[in-house]
């Protein structure tokens, strides 16, 4: 049934309680006693006002574009989630704390009691755990995703993985085993050790996973502080189309891992051992990371993004190149 058209002085009143109740911030029972009106009254007109379409709710943000970009990254790719954070120009640092701290919050609204959630190293995966800072404590189990290395406070995976759960107020599970083995055969029996496969098993059940993304670039790529190699092999990784480091893995352009010899010698979980997890969170800054991103997202590797945005614009107009090459 139509509702009859209202006359000028119930609009009018109607307009009044609106202003009051939605641009002054009054509550409705400050209505009623300011305007000599009953409360369900004010409710009457405040409800009347809305099928009027009297009401309109318009939320803007002052980075709205960075809400668009989000939304074109979910658009153009198989993620679930992408967050976006302004680039600091010229201090990739602050530029790394910000994508840290979207991460963390993003991590935060993600996790949930009695979750695993499954790290590797890395500056990014550091911006994250330092920027954790959650309302209450979370009955948490954190578990590293790889061996380790010594000498830097991001390469080594315990370190950050104790870091992250007394932040978090959960529970650290350390693995003690190198990130490379000398030999495959080697890398065969540490990973049937039973210390190291219980990780590893608990690892696989995660239901977070949080990993940075590497550029093997020949410089500036933090794959090296993992692995020490000649300028010359650097170089050749690229030659050999090799694009991006993920859970310390050499990943090609299209995705796949790739057929190299220290791939075979890692002590640590494919990348593939991710896919029963609820989300996959993966981070990076910096424009070099926009290949390794493709390369990731190609591969369909994880299911939610946290980058800046110089990064953000970097990966979408390579993946509008990609397109118009195909």
């Amino acid at each position: 049934m139509t509702e009859p058209s209202p006359d000028f002085e119930l609009i009018r009143q109607i307009h009044t309680v609106l202003v009051l109740h939605f641009v002054e911030g009054l509550k409705q029972s400050e209505i009623a006693a300011k305007l000599n009106l009953s409360t369900s009254k004010v409710n009457r007109l405040i409800a009347q006002g809305r099928r009027l379409g009297m009401v309109q709710i318009d939320i803007k943000s002052p980075f709205q574009r960075l809400a668009d970009i989000e939304q074109n990254l979910v658009a153009s790719t198989a993620l679930d989630a992408a967050r976006v954070t302004p680039t600091v120009s010229g201090n990739a640092d602050t530029t790394l704390h910000q994508v840290g701290r979207a991460a963390a919050n993003l991590l935060l609204e993600t996790l949930r009691d009695g979750d695993v959630i499954a790290i590797t190293g890395g500056k990014a995966v550091s911006a994250v755990v330092e920027n954790l800072s959650p309302e209450q404590p979370l009955n948490v189990t954190v578990v590293p995703l790889t061996g380790g290395v010594q000498g830097k406070f991001y390469t080594d995976v315990n370190h950050l993985v104790t870091r992250m759960a007394e932040r978090l107020g959960g529970k650290p599970i350390l693995i003690h085993a190198p990130l490379f083995a000398e030999n495959r055969a080697q890398r065969d029996m540490l990973t049937g050790m039973a210390p190291i496969k219980q990780v590893f098993d608990l690892a696989r059940t995660a239901n977070v996973a949080l990993t940075g993304i590497g550029s093997v670039e020949p410089r500036g790529s933090s794959y090296y502080d993992l692995n020490p190699v000649p300028e010359a092999d650097r170089k050749m990784l690229v030659g050999m189309g090799i694009a991006a480091e993920f859970m310390a893995h050499l990943i090609g352009i299209n995705g796949q891992v790739a057929d190299y010899e220290r791939n075979q010698r890692l002590v640590a979980l494919h990348p593939h051992d991710t896919a029963t997890c609820r989300t996959v969170i993966g981070v990076a800054s910096g424009v070099q990371k926009a290949r390794p991103i493709q390369a990731v997202l190609n591969g369909k590797l994880l299911n939610s993004l946290v980058v800046d945005e110089e990064t953000a614009a970097a990966v979408l107009a390579q993946m509008k190149g990609s397109e118009h090459a195909a």
